[in-house]
């Protein structure tokens, strides 16, 4: 008889003041149990594809904790919509802290993932905890000034009115000034290379709606995070999953990453930006990750008797 699916319950916890909406799914098994934090992307929220990982990991022997930054999803935070990588970090040490001391997680045993632009809060919190037990990152949008690069300088021009725009009525606390987070190429988006739009709504399970908006401003938040620079300060065990036809930055910037953490190491896929999160190379990709995690997380022989 097949055992039952990891099961997961909704929860939320403090970070600046707002309620951030989360999900916590639990191995079977007495704990304590180690545990991974899953970060997500650009504008993305927890229905967009993360409940695969989450059984995934958690059939492995993981407690797996997700959340929708503050301002997005199910979380508090008006305005709605808005996106601050400053904001986001301190949301991801939130969430870290509440693994931490949540009853029947080993708080010396968690790792931290993150997924395109979550990639970059990942290394860059990452850099601060060398007491993580390890931290994988996929299509890693690590060089926030390199995806603008490979958007091109039309894109980015097209933008430039609106984030003025934004930064102006922020100082002034009128109301916001928005963009489409993704949109065709030639529209003015945050994110207008070929095939992106398609990928963005792919992510969507059938009648889930997706906020398509951002506040305008992050278009110059965007151009100052180099994550990739603080590669070399992560002591964890680090796993690089590299899409090889990336559209979003170039990926040989999440090589070299890799091979300048002390603990890197990088795997190679022949993917673009949005394919890793589905079949067939979603099944590849996890079981890859699922081995690293388990590996690091000193729960070979559990993970071993599962699948024997």
């Amino acid at each position: 008889m097949p055992s039952a699916a990891p099961s997961t319950v909704t929860t939320w916890f403090p970070s600046r003041g707002l309620r951030c909406a989360a999900w916590l799914t639990r191995p079977r098994g007495a704990g304590p149990h180690p545990a991974v934090l899953l970060v997500h992307g650009f504008g993305a929220t927890h229905e967009m594809r993360l409940g695969r990982y989450e059984q995934a990991f958690a059939a492995a022997g993981l407690a797996v904790l997700s959340f929708d930054f503050a301002h997005l999803g199910a979380s508090q935070g008006v305005p709605r919509q808005l996106i601050s990588i400053r904001r986001q970090l301190a949301d991801v040490e939130a969430a870290l802290a509440f693994l931490g001391r949540t009853p029947g997680i080993d708080p010396g045993r968690i790792a931290l993932w993150g997924t395109s632009l979550g990639a970059t809060h990942t290394l860059l919190n990452a850099a601060r905890h060398p007491e993580l037990a390890a931290v994988v990152v996929q299509c890693p949008v690590l060089d926030t000034r390199d995806a603008a690069r490979c958007a091109g300088w039309r894109a980015a021009a097209r933008l430039a009115a609106p984030v003025v725009s934004d930064l102006v009525r922020r100082g002034l606390r009128l109301k916001r000034r928005y963009v489409p987070i993704v949109d065709e190429p030639g529209r003015t988006a945050v994110v207008t290379v070929p095939g992106a739009k398609e990928g963005w709504y792919g992510m969507l399970p059938p009648g889930v709606d997706f906020d398509n908006r951002v506040t305008a401003a992050v278009g110059l938040d965007l151009l100052t995070r180099n994550a990739a620079r603080r590669a070399v300060d992560i002591r964890s065990p680090l796993l690089v999953c590299v899409s090889d036809h990336e559209t979003l930055t170039d990926p040989r910037i999440a090589v070299r990453a890799a091979m300048r953490a002390p603990a890197g190491t990088f795997l190679r896929y022949p993917a673009d930006h949005f394919a890793v999160y589905h079949p067939p190379l979603v099944e590849r990709i996890i079981r890859d990750q699922t081995d690293f995690l388990v590996r690091h997380l000193s729960l070979s022989e559990a993970y071993g008797e599962r699948h024997a």
